[in-house]
């Protein structure tokens, strides 16, 4: 006769993942981790009562998901919450399977000892591993309206997918996405380097950041585009020394064979991994389906849907191109594609070198990965017969270009902006004054030809695009 597991036992593990119930704290360990600077963004929507709506904390698997809602529950506690009234569950445990969210929280209530069943926080991580989630946390939703439903998943497309199917009006979405630099020089307690200044941008003095010592802002930049994206990597030397197995077998692989491939219609998992092997290796490079169909093998036909999955898993980010006057093409058969974090690559391959030849792809994946959080930014990149430029800036009223990015890892441009053809050529066709050019440490402003080139370390802009992206949700 098989053993099953008891009520008893499933509130003592209830009771043993809530022990701010009797401490009035959650654990050190999660005390001592540095919020995330999205924190901010996201404490308000858990605690917005006026709204019935779950919260769903989606995002890339080892991005700090748990870590926040532990955090949420220390902000909540602070602000007086009654202890006992905060129920933290991890649906992966195997003690809570076939276990309905509705037992979970009668479960809860006794374990707590209290039969109220207003005025409660319940957060269930992981909440992929229930079969039908969407159903059952519309259902607590609409049946315990005094009540918080906080849940989070790593499997990203598969939870956007079913939260956009099912919890219309009744969900709130927010996704924590792998760390922007602005971050990484946070939760390294880097910002005693990085000074705040100005740069005089098409006539207007802008606010930007650079550093006091840029040579230590690029050794982290590396850093970043090497381990950069994940919390617990940046500050493990022991998983610096083998990405490749912490990485890949805990993220991409889990995200590649395991989160629900198969709401996209692929049923070849390896042959999805073999696509996203061949991105990830030529990330910023630009593809069209024929290129993608001979270097990885893939059908024509299943390419733009491996693609439409890899973008819902917030692996990777599509970018369209412009022409030379910075007209839309008619026909999208040239496109870039970006991973929406650099240090997969050194998972996947190896990490790069100061020196690294392909060190400038990844500098541009970096900075391109800063503006993927603005959600509302669509960016583009231009390019024609004899030219490219790396990202423009469109104008959302009449799609004319705004702004021209040309992202470089060398000082050589500063001395030689002649060299600088394309983009200058597209400056003049569009109208444009002047442009933004990177670099490794130069900065300045370098005329040339009529157009006002202005040069900024690619470090300390990617950090300035993070800061101010940040800033700009904060006001949203």
């Amino acid at each position: 006769m098989l053993n099953r597991v008891t009520k008893d036992q499933i509130i003592d593990r209830i009771r043993f993942e809530n022990p701010w119930w009797i401490t009035g704290q959650i654990e050190d360990d999660y005390n001592q981790m540095t919020r995330r600077l999205y924190f901010d963004l996201f404490a308000p929507l858990a605690d917005e009562k006026e709204i019935r709506r779950a919260l769903v904390l989606m995002g890339p698997r080892r991005v700090g998901k748990t870590v926040m809602l532990h955090h949420l529950v220390q902000d909540l506690l602070d602000n007086g919450v009654k202890p006992q009234k905060i129920v933290f569950i991890t649906i992966e445990n195997p003690i809570y399977n076939n276990i309905s969210p509705d037992d979970l929280f009668a479960y809860s209530r006794q374990a707590a000892g209290i039969e109220e069943k207003s005025g409660w926080f319940i957060i269930f991580d992981e909440i992929q591993y229930l079969k039908d989630w969407e159903v059952h946390l519309k259902s607590l939703v609409d049946s315990y309206r005094e009540n918080k439903f906080i849940v989070s998943g790593s499997a990203a497309a598969a939870l956007k997918y079913k939260s956009n199917e099912s919890g219309a009006g009744r969900f709130t979405d927010f996704m924590l996405p792998p760390l922007t630099f602005t971050e990484y020089i946070k939760l390294k307690d880097l910002e005693r380097i990085i000074i705040p200044t100005k740069i005089n941008w098409d006539g207007n003095i802008t606010s930007f950041f650079t550093s006091t010592h840029l040579d230590e802002l690029n050794k982290h930049f590396l850093d970043y585009i090497n381990f950069g994206g994940y919390p617990e990597v940046i500050f493990s030397e022991k998983i610096q020394q083998n990405p490749g197995r912490y990485i890949r077998q805990d993220i991409v692989d889990k995200v590649l064979l395991r989160d629900l491939p198969s709401l996209y219609g692929i049923r070849d998992v390896q042959e999805l991994n073999t696509f996203f092997t061949t991105i990830t290796y030529n990330s910023g490079n630009e593809f069209s389906f024929e290129t993608l169909n001979s270097q990885s093998g893939v059908p024509k036909t299943l390419i733009k849907r491996y693609i439409e999955y890899l973008e819902s898993a917030f692996l990777v980010k599509q970018v369209r191109r412009i022409d030379q006057s910075g007209k839309r093409f008619k026909r999208e058969n040239f496109f870039k594609l970006y991973l929406t974090n650099p240090s997969l690559r050194s998972a996947l391959f190896a990490p790069l070198s100061p020196n690294d030849n392909l060190l400038g792809n990844m500098v541009e994946t970096a900075i391109y990965s800063q503006w993927m959080h603005r959600e509302w930014f669509t960016p583009w990149y231009a390019r024609w017969q004899n030219g490219e430029v790396d990202m423009v800036g469109l104008s959302e009223k009449n799609l004319k270009p705004l702004w021209a990015l040309e992202i470089k890892w060398t000082n050589r441009y500063y001395e030689k902006p002649s060299e600088l053809k394309s983009l200058i050529s597209f400056c003049k066709k569009c109208k444009l004054k002047n442009a933004l050019v990177t670099s490794i440490d130069k900065e300045g402003i370098v005329g040339y030809d009529g157009i006002q080139l202005q040069f900024v370390p690619a470090a300390a802009y990617a950090y300035t695009v993070g800061k101010n992206t940040l800033a700009k949700k904060m006001l949203k």
